[in-house]
């Protein structure tokens, strides 16, 4: 990553988020040492997850896997109980398989080079960017939903975040601010700050140390930054669920790939565009679920078909 000579304001900036973070520490247990793998599990768990959602599973996750040798070892079906609950399964698919890439192509040693991290299975600019700067001290900077925020209330963005252009403009302001010399510490600081004082909605703005240098807060914006896309409508999906059971056995299957919980085991769903009754989920589904077909002498019963 290249970065520019820092301007007398963003050296300000800079050293107010430094001073804010000594004084308010946070204290999570991957930040305890620079272990690139703890802070990468970290990372992946977090990803769509508050921490003190995230936290409990990372406690879990690594007790149960405490090197990433004994990750790579796991079975898929026992890393997907210790996930359960989490969501984005993919996340933990895409992590068993780097972790056998780790032990396979780097001996089981995490690369400590950005683009090595980059290739990993799961790993994005953002995550590869973490672990380059908190465990190998990198120059890289991360840029989370907490610095979107706090950049485009600095610099008083009122264009989309979504759009690629802003999303440039947000990065070459969160490189001028970096501390290149203590990338991982600033890279914590800001986002810290972000998650704590500059709050999505009713930020504390009179005490915080960053309000002179606020062009939203001068210009009575900070209300409407970041400025979002309007949603698209949501689309209603209804959802029936049956629980066939012969013998010892439920019947179950694997969700497909391009929807929503791809992989993920269910029971044998029905889906409708609207609310539908159970009397006409049943006589939809008996059928096929079944393998019978109708008795023509008596439409309410059926007869299966060896």
């Amino acid at each position: 990553m290249e970065t520019t000579k820092s301007t007398k304001r963003d050296l300000e900036i800079r050293q107010a988020l430094l001073m804010w973070s000594r004084n308010n520490p946070r204290f999570l247990p991957w930040k305890r040492d620079r272990d690139p793998y703890r802070i990468w599990v970290s990372e992946i768990i977090l990803q769509q997850t508050r921490v003190d959602q995230g936290l409990p599973y990372y406690m879990r996750f690594i007790s149960k896997y405490p090197s990433i040798q004994h990750l790579a070892a796991s079975s898929e079906n026992d890393l997907m109980k210790i996930w359960e609950g989490l969501g984005y399964y993919r996340r933990a698919r895409n992590m068993l398989t780097a972790a056998r890439k780790v032990v396979d192509n780097f001996n089981g040693i995490f690369p400590n080079e950005y683009e090595q991290i980059l290739a990993l299975n799961g790993i994005g600019p953002y995550t590869a960017a973490a672990i380059s700067s908190f465990a190998f001290n990198k120059p890289y900077v991360v840029v989370d939903g907490n610095v979107v925020r706090l950049i485009t209330r600095l610099q008083g963005i009122i264009d989309p975040v979504e759009e690629n252009h802003t999303r440039e403009i947000i990065q070459k302001h969160a490189e001028d601010l970096l501390d290149v010399e203590e990338p991982g510490t600033f890279n914590q600081a800001i986002m810290d700050f972000g998650s704590q004082q500059c709050k999505p909605a009713n930020p504390d703005c009179n005490p915080c140390p960053l309000s002179r240098q606020c062009v939203a807060l001068r210009k009575n914006l900070v209300g409407i930054i970041p400025v979002k896309k309007a949603k698209k409508p949501k689309r209603h999906r209804y959802f029936y669920y049956l629980v066939p059971v012969k013998g010892d056995f439920t019947y179950v299957k694997r969700r497909d790939e391009d929807d929503i919980w791809p992989q993920l085991h269910e029971f044998y769903l029905v889906e409708t565009a609207g609310e539908v009754e159970w009397e006409a989920i049943l006589k939809k589904s008996i059928y096929r679920l079944f393998r019978v077909q109708p008795n023509p002498e008596n439409t309410n019963s059926c007869s299966l078909i060896k």
